[in-house]
């Protein structure tokens, strides 16, 4: 019997005997978790690596973004969120600009610097003088119902002049002090300067002439001072008090001492300044602390009646009240 005869390969079988091994690397090389490359003579191309991918640290959280206070649409304002770096906001164009009643806490501030009261005393005696008498007739003014050779105290008359803004209290104070009113205003002036209140000019020691004027950011930097004395800080958180020789109870005109948090300050209201309004609050936390200042100047329209731009400025206020607190609570800037 004849071997049988072994027949070469067709071309088709020998091109699969060749593509056969090198699909069986490529699984080989796939199951251990390499990449196959294609290319001349089956070389890597250059970008391949045999180094793990790096690891990509996850990103932080965003910081929430700043949401604007409700700030006023007239005057200028400002607010400053105590104890924070850079806590201070500002709106509007910081000019001077008169601040009325305002300025009865720098009065207040100087009398209590040049005779200070501890605690819950009454302070010297002080005799009302002829003049303060005079001016309590006034009715195009702010004033209190003094008499003529009435004996009040130091602190009696800083609640007169700081509570009902009685201008005849605030004026007979600076006569104390200083033996006339032209006097005290130099000092006023004096400690405006060393409190940085650069653009601030005080003419009076009630706020009634219109050539005392002074910004929103100024005011801030007297607040922030004003605060720090427990004397008038107890003061202008008064809602309504007695005064001997004076009928009746005498109320705060700053009605914002009705809102949660209010612990003060001051308002001012007059045809050149309109609405003004300097406040000071704590934070819904209750964080003794820390304080909320503000103040809106400017408020109301020209036409519109001193009543209507008084409540211009509390309603402004108001609302930068409750934003502001809520900022703080919440953890989120403002701008």
């Amino acid at each position: 019997m004849s071997e049988p005869r072994i027949l070469p390969p067709r071309p088709r079988d020998r091109l699969f005997a060749v593509l056969l091994p090198a699909a069986a690397v490529s699984a080989v090389l796939a199951a251990a978790g390499c990449t196959v490359y294609g290319g001349a003579r089956g070389r890597p191309s250059p970008s391949s690596s045999s180094r793990p991918a790096p690891v990509t640290a996850a990103r932080p959280p965003a910081p929430p973004r700043p949401s604007a206070l409700p700030w006023p649409s007239t005057g200028q304002a400002a607010v400053e969120f105590t104890g924070r770096v850079n806590g201070l906001r500002v709106h509007g164009e910081q000019r001077p600009v008169p601040i009325a009643s305002l300025t009865k806490v720098m009065t207040a501030l100087v009398i209590l610097r040049d005779h200070p009261l501890g605690g819950n005393a009454a302070g010297p005696s002080i005799r009302v003088d002829r003049q303060a008498a005079i001016e309590a007739g006034n009715r195009d003014e702010s004033t209190v119902p003094i008499t003529a050779g009435q004996i009040l105290t130091e602190r009696r008359l800083l609640e007169l002049t700081l509570i009902p803004s009685g201008n005849n209290a605030a004026r007979l104070l600076a006569r104390w002090d200083a033996g006339s009113e032209r006097a005290f205003v130099r000092r006023m002036n004096a400690v405006a300067a060393e409190l940085g209140m650069r653009d601030t000019i005080y003419t009076g020691a009630s706020g009634y002439e219109p050539t005392t004027v002074s910004t929103a950011v100024d005011q801030l930097k007297l607040a922030r001072q004003a605060m720090r004395n427990p004397v008038l800080r107890d003061i202008v958180a008064t809602v309504r008090t007695t005064v001997p020789g004076i009928a009746g109870e005498i109320v705060n005109s700053n009605k914002l001492l009705g809102l949660h948090g209010v612990v003060g300050m001051k308002t001012g209201t007059s045809t050149a300044a309109g609405g003004a309004l300097l406040w000071a609050v704590r934070p819904a936390s209750g964080d003794r602390d820390r304080l909320i200042l503000g103040v809106v100047l400017r408020q109301g329209d020209p036409g519109d009646t001193l009543a209507e731009r008084k409540e211009a400025a509390f309603t402004a206020s108001r609302r930068l009240i409750a934003a502001a607190r809520r900022h703080v609570d919440s953890g989120t800037p403002a701008s």
